[in-house]
């Protein structure tokens, strides 16, 4: 049993797609639930990793909600994936990790998990062909959408678990409708933009949980939400430790070994074998007795200087 470091991160959710006949705002999704446990107890056996995919942006026909993104899962670890952008026509964000944003002030935006993320940002303005709200993100409320913006997506978190800082959980933009409004920009961690007047919006990072971007625009012309970017696990051992197989990445960083998974699978821990005594002495008293399996003594070892 020994100690490491953990990173779990979910799917971030899709952001929403609108058609109603008008020049209209979709809502980001909002960002996969990030988990981090710094002291977690590691142990020689099988884990089985779970990574989540991002959920898929609405699409078809009609204001078409994002999906929510699937929760990521490492022993005991679940991050809960994030909730889909919300449309106008009263259909809110989902929840999740972190909540997908609101296209109106009412319903509210959809609600992040505690330790995980944060709620979803909405479109104060009220009219659905104003800026829609962005996606929560795991550091931050997602930002509200108004007469001329799409709420930004929330910020995400950094983590140096692998050594190097690496963002993760933005929150994905809010569209707009305005055609000379500027749609929401995604969330640090991985975010994507919203988009206005039929254009496309962006995706999450793939490995970060990042939100989708919502869509602006309208009608038959209106693109579909972004997707939202798959998760991560990396789990982190001391050296000393273990020895490990499984994962799609693996390096060093200081005393520890880390391997990241970027899609699901098993981490196999297998106790480090133990190094050999180093015996020292300064003086000629005796350090060891060495005896065999059947306690006959075979050995004095004595220093004359010094014995390494």
């Amino acid at each position: 049993m020994a100690t490491g470091k953990v990173l779990v991160v979910a799917g971030g959710g899709g952001g929403g797609r609108p058609n109603n006949g008008n020049d209209v705002g979709a809502a980001g999704g909002g960002a996969g639930g990030v988990l981090y446990d710094a002291a977690y107890t590691l142990t020689a056996q099988a884990y089985g990793v779970t990574v989540g995919g991002g959920g898929a942006g609405g699409a078809g026909t009609g204001n078409v909600i994002g999906s929510n993104g699937s929760d990521s899962v490492f022993d005991s670890l679940t991050a809960v994936g994030g909730g889909g952008g919300g449309v106008p026509g009263g259909v809110t964000g989902g929840n999740g990790g972190s909540g997908g944003g609101s296209a109106t002030t009412n319903p509210s935006a959809g609600t992040g998990t505690g330790g995980q993320g944060n709620n979803g940002g909405i479109n104060t303005a009220g009219g659905a062909e104003w800026g829609a709200g962005g996606g929560g993100g795991a550091g931050a409320v997602g930002g509200s959408g108004n007469t001329t913006n799409g709420g930004a997506g929330g910020a995400g978190v950094s983590n140096s678990i692998t050594g190097s800082a690496v963002n993760y959980g933005g929150g994905g933009g809010g569209g707009i409708g305005n055609t000379s409004g500027t749609p929401g920009a995604g969330g640090t961690g991985g975010g994507g933009a919203g988009s206005e007047n039929n254009g496309a919006p962006t995706a999450g990072t793939a490995n970060t949980g990042g939100g989708g971007g919502g869509s602006g625009g309208s009608g038959a012309a209106a693109q579909n939400g972004g997707a939202g970017g798959s998760g991560v696990v990396v789990v982190a051992y001391l050296t000393a430790d273990f020895t490990h197989t499984g994962g799609n990445s693996t390096g060093v960083d200081g005393s520890y070994t880390w391997v990241r998974f970027t899609s699901s699978g098993t981490l196999t821990l297998t106790t480090a074998a133990a190094g050999p005594a180093n015996l020292k002495s300064r003086d000629t008293n005796l350090k060891a007795n060495i005896k065999s399996i059947d306690t006959n003594l075979i050995a004095n070892v004595k220093s004359v200087d010094t014995i390494t």
